[in-house]
């Protein structure tokens, strides 16, 4: 690519398209869940889903924008997306966008006594070494927990959550939701390949670290933004009303 594509759209609606698309991509989890952007420098500000609303009909004005330091949990805000987003972008380093699901091949790999993703295929290359795994699982992210996760974030593209789920950030919402997307495909084709019972023919550590380098050559290029742009796209020929 010559260029970075630009994302259609205010950062609501781009928001709102990520959670359009973890519905129809079987990544989201009945109302649970949560993926929020920050709107202010630092993180002190943040956009966020209401609880008890499915991700397939959130639309841009549905979304809450809160503070991150505040003192009182906004109302209609999940208690444990007020305490563990919150506590993310208060944290996070440079963390814009972060996502966090249950989704199925994600979750499976965090329930393994070795959460780890071998460099197998060239998508779990891209995160070879670019993983953090929390051990610490601790109950629903409330008080201490969600402090603690907190620092957690930013350190890597992917926070797999042990006993519980992923986070995945970025600068962005086409960034974060391009780390989900590619993560989760490349859990999936691990734990098949793994299920097989069939020896596993992972890469080199250096031909990994090589494949990696070469995912952010991609990455730089705008693949994110030029990944989340069609999603954008699609929603909008189909008249789909994300963005209301």
């Amino acid at each position: 690519m010559s260029e970075i594509p630009e994302v259609p759209g205010t950062p609501r609606e781009q928001l709102a398209c990520a959670f359009r698309w973890l519905a129809r991509l079987d990544l989201h989890e009945a109302t649970a869940n949560h993926c929020s952007l920050a709107t202010a420098e630092g993180g002190e500000r943040f956009l966020i889903n209401p609880a008890g609303r499915h991700f397939a009909e959130l639309r841009a004005s549905d979304l809450l924008e809160v503070e991150a330091r505040g003192d009182e949990r906004p109302i209609g805000l999940d208690p444990t997306a007020w305490a563990i987003h919150g506590a993310m972008h208060r944290q996070g380093r440079e963390v814009g966008c972060i996502l966090h699901t249950h989704s199925l091949y994600a979750t499976a790999l965090a329930c393994l006594e070795r959460p780890e993703l071998p460099p197998v295929e060239q998508n779990a290359m891209r995160f070879f070494e670019r993983v953090a795994v929390d051990r610490g699982f601790d109950g629903m992210g409330l008080g201490d927990e969600a402090e603690r996760l907190g620092r957690l974030a930013g350190e890597t593209p992917i926070l797999l959550l042990g006993n519980h789920g992923v986070l995945a950030t970025g600068a962005d919402v086409a960034e974060a939701f391009d780390n989900l997307y590619y993560f989760e495909r490349a859990c999936r084709s691990y734990l098949v390949a793994r299920a097989s019972g069939l020896p596993l023919a992972p890469v080199a550590p250096e031909v990994a670290r090589k494949t990696a380098a070469q995912w952010d050559d991609h990455i730089l290029a705008g693949a994110p933004q030029a990944h989340f742009a069609a999603l954008m796209r699609l929603l909008d020929k189909e008249g789909d009303d994300y963005r209301s």
